[in-house]
Order: C-alpha cells, then structure tokens, then sequence
C-alpha cells in the first residue's frame, strides 16, 4: 500500500512545458510557367507558287531557313526563361 501511494504521488507532479518554437522551413514550390503563345511565321515555301522555277524554290529554301532559326531561337529564349525561373535560389 505504501508503495502504491509514493507511485501515485510521483506521477500527480506536472512536467515543465515548453512553449513551441516556430521555425521558418523555406521549401521550393512548382509554379507553371508560361511564357505565352509564339507563333510560327508564314514560311516562305508555303507561299511559293506551283510550278515555281528552280530559282524561286531555292530562294525560297534559304529564306526559310533563316525564318526557321529566328522561330527556334525564340522557342529556345521561351524554354530557357521557363527554366531559369524554375531554379530554387
């Protein structure tokens, strides 16, 4: 019995509570990016004529290829944006 009531009287003590210590966690959070509509040009071989002289044709191949890098550079200036927001930091 004796035993019993020290046992009891151990546990009616209260323990020292802490008061909660808030800790700022700064974690990277995905966010869409868009970079907003890039539109293709009219290319020059679509407008060409049937039928068009051989001249035409490839004049109209080399302005094309020029239309086309100056397209990918944007797509690749859009994705590069795109990516370098996304980095953390």
């Amino acid at each position: 019995m004796i035993m019993l009531a020290v046992g009891l009287t151990g546990c009616s003590g209260r323990a020292a509570v802490s008061e909660p210590v808030y800790v700022e966690v700064k974690v990277p959070v995905q966010v869409p990016c868009d970079p907003g509509a890039i539109a293709a040009p009219a290319f020059a071989v679509d407008r060409l004529p049937i039928g068009s002289s051989i001249d035409k044709q490839m004049q109209a191949l080399r302005a094309e290829r020029h239309q086309r890098i100056g397209y990918e550079k944007e797509l690749n200036a859009a994705v590069d944006s795109c990516r370098t927001t996304a980095k953390p930091g």
